[in-house]
């Protein structure tokens, strides 16, 4: 493991987002991103090369449904949470594919 954490950089509403999460959720999800910090690969994870080259998206799921966030790091920067949110289907939506593409091209 890293010896020093890496930041989080949260981008757009992220954060306010993944606040407002069922408690089950925030606790999977914060846990998954202290391992990034860390230097430990997530659990629960995949990668969203139709975001961008490194995007990965960390999941969670419970009784009310799936939950996403979407992340890229940059080693020198840290870790940047693109975008979070429920997922109501199957397939991603194009509309979050869209936000976390316009925030990754930012960074």
């Amino acid at each position: 493991m890293d010896e020093v954490l890496r930041d989080v950089i949260w981008l757009g509403d992220s954060l306010e987002v993944l606040r407002n999460f069922p408690t089950g959720i925030k606790v999977v999800l914060g846990s998954e991103i202290f391992r990034l910090q860390v230097g430990v690969v997530p659990r629960n994870f995949e990668s969203m090369a139709t975001v961008g080259r490194g995007v990965r998206e960390l999941r969670a799921r419970d009784r009310s449904g799936q939950y996403r966030a979407i992340y890229v790091i940059r080693k020198r920067e840290g870790i940047f949470v693109l975008h979070t949110f429920q997922k109501k289907s199957r397939k991603t939506s194009k509309r979050d594919i869209e936000i976390a593409r316009k925030r990754f091209r930012e960074i």
